[in-house]
């Protein structure tokens, strides 16, 4: 174990090297305080560099146990030799159908504001200052030219572990299988991600322990000063934690397996019983006692959305994503709070040709009934705050709905599962209930008093919720 001076000295390797490598899915940066110093000639500068990768290599090999199999392709390259790879990664990552419907999905959940320059955002963020990377596409290391040498050799710990994986793992493809399942395969990413920082800390107090050997590591409390990476920093809150849940999630994850097994050549078998969910990257203990998410198939929409409506994608959101839109609306802890009970999900996002409306579907399955109904209430607040703009609002036990420009919104809970429908009339959300089984929806009133229902009132609050999810002592308002 380590001694106290020891810890602290390793809460400062790491908060380092967080700020080096947190910055993205794809790479790591840094934010160096004054220009580096280069060698006094291209050919040194280069010589160095090749003699301290294979070094390095070297000892991650050994520290991982995992044998280099074949020679490493490496390189030193400038700044817009790594932009330009990385614009060309990021248009062949996704195709452009699932490029627009990611972008549509993130607007309807209210994650991002409509029309926003997703792609010019990410150019920039990931092309913010950038350390080094690892391509498996040509199995080559490159690193930054303008690299201080002293911070080299972290960067090379963190992408030579990626080349060591992919050598014996094929990173690559080994993420891609996860595909469809946007949450199984951001999973996969924490793995990836994690682990190389995990090895990269490992490798930075070699020969005084390993992080097995430290108590639980929270990355969050040793991060720097956002304002230090300015195009990470006035991202919206989305695009900052979906960038950053690889490192700092996928890290602890890491180190919680790392301390249930006798070390890496254990760890390893991740990539032979991948987690299949964030939440299972998020509660490492449900990993281990392989506590899955059930498959919830949508209900059939035939006859109910007309074929005006395109089905741009058809997904899941994971308690990362359930994660992010009560985050978006509602205080942060509560948002982890009312997460930790998904456990299942899938949506379907569709278009309209004819005027370019969009259509969200989304079910969600909660642990218990009573979770269900916490649910309930929570995002009854969302789709309020969501919508400004409302009228016809109609609540009851486990029902809520109103109307809005851009066509009704739909809430109802039966059991431990929920439904929504945002952006369609009242007839489609009441023929995919019906498709699910549920009791006829509560008739809409007939009274009406100018665009707003008289209805009664029946809070749906946390404090009120009986044994099986049903409103105690409702109050009419």
């Amino acid at each position: 174990m380590f001694r106290e001076r020891d810890k602290s000295r390793v809460k400062r390797i790491l908060a380092l090297l967080i700020t080096l490598f947190c910055m993205s899915s794809a790479l790591d940066a840094q934010q160096p305080a004054a220009p580096a110093a280069l060698p006094a000639t291209a050919a040194e500068q280069n010589a160095e560099f090749l003699k301290a990768t294979d070094e390095v290599l070297a000892e991650m090999s050994k520290l991982l146990s995992l044998p280099i199999l074949t020679p490493l392709k490496k390189s030193l390259r400038s700044r817009d030799e790594i932009r330009a790879y990385l614009l060309k990664k990021m248009k062949e990552d996704k195709d452009a159908g699932k490029r627009h419907a990611d972008q549509i999905t993130m607007e309807k959940f209210g994650l991002l504001p409509k029309d926003y320059p997703l792609e010019q955002t990410l150019i920039k963020v990931l092309t913010e200052q950038v350390a080094g990377l690892y391509d498996p596409d040509s199995q080559e290391f490159f690193i930054a030219d303008w690299n201080a040498p002293a911070d080299e050799r972290m960067v090379m710990s963190h992408e030579l572990t990626h080349a060591l994986q992919d050598q014996h793992f094929h990173i690559d493809k080994w993420t891609d299988a996860a595909k469809p399942n946007d949450d199984a395969e951001l999973a996969r990413d924490a793995v990836i991600e994690g682990s190389a920082l995990a090895a990269m800390l490992d490798y930075s107090i070699r020969g005084q322990g390993s992080v097995r050997d430290l108590g639980a590591i929270d990355p969050t409390e040793l991060m720097g000063d956002p304002d230090s990476s300015p195009e990470l920093a006035k991202a919206p809150k989305i695009l900052q934690d979906e960038l950053l849940f690889p490192y700092v999630v996928g890290m602890t994850f890491t180190q919680r397996v790392l301390k249930a097994s006798s070390g890496w050549p254990d760890f390893h078998r991740v990539f032979e019983n991948p987690p299949v969910s964030t939440q299972q990257v998020m509660h490492p203990d449900l990993y281990l006692q392989n506590v899955t998410p059930a498959k919830i198939k949508l209900p059939d929409t035939k006859g109910s959305i007309s074929e005006d409506w395109k089905k741009l994608d058809e997904n899941v959101m994971g308690e990362f994503g359930i994660s992010e839109v009560f985050k978006q609306f509602l205080d942060k802890d509560r948002a982890a709070s009312l997460a930790a009970a998904w456990s299942a999900d899938r949506y379907a996002i569709y278009e309209n040709d004819k005027n370019k409306n969009t259509l969200l579907l989304f079910q969600i399955r909660l642990g218990t009934d009573a979770s269900a109904a916490q649910f309930f209430g929570a995002y009854s607040e969302v789709l309020e705050i969501k919508y400004m703009e409302r009228s016809a609002l109609l609540r009851r036990p486990n029902f809520f709905s109103f109307d809005t420009p851009e066509g009704g919104v739909f809430l109802r809970c039966v059991g431990n599962d929920c439904l929504i429908l945002e952006g369609a009339e009242r007839q489609v959300f009441d023929h995919l209930t019906h498709e699910m089984g549920w009791p006829a929806n509560p008739a809409v009133p007939e009274k009406l008093d100018g665009s707003r229902l008289k209805v009664a009132m029946l809070p749906i609050l946390a404090n009120e919720i009986g044994e099986h999810g049903r409103p105690v002592q409702p109050r009419e308002q």
